[in-house]
């Protein structure tokens, strides 16, 4: 009767083991799923901040020119002359 005894609890141990495994593969899965979809979006976000750092350094350039174009002509037109 001992014997019996210890060989159901050592299914049903077995059987709780195998559960919790499943459940480690089921969250490595989606971990490892998760892992790929960030690396995807964080690419993207990469791609649109260098977009935007382009874009920023061609406003700078565009800015800069303007005030040098300004500054030549320093007894000409000003803001508030009116």
């Amino acid at each position: 009767m001992e014997k019996d005894h210890l060989e159901m609890l050592l299914e049903d141990m077995t059987g709780k083991i195998e559960l919790v495994l499943e459940g480690h593969e089921v969250l490595r899965n989606e971990i490892q799923d998760l892992g790929r979809k960030s690396e995807e979006r964080f690419g993207m976000v990469d791609f649109k901040v260098d977009a935007l750092a382009g874009k920023l350094d061609a406003v700078a350039d565009d800015l800069a020119a303007h005030r040098r174009d300004t500054e030549a002509h320093k007894d000409g037109y000003r803001a508030g002359d009116e």
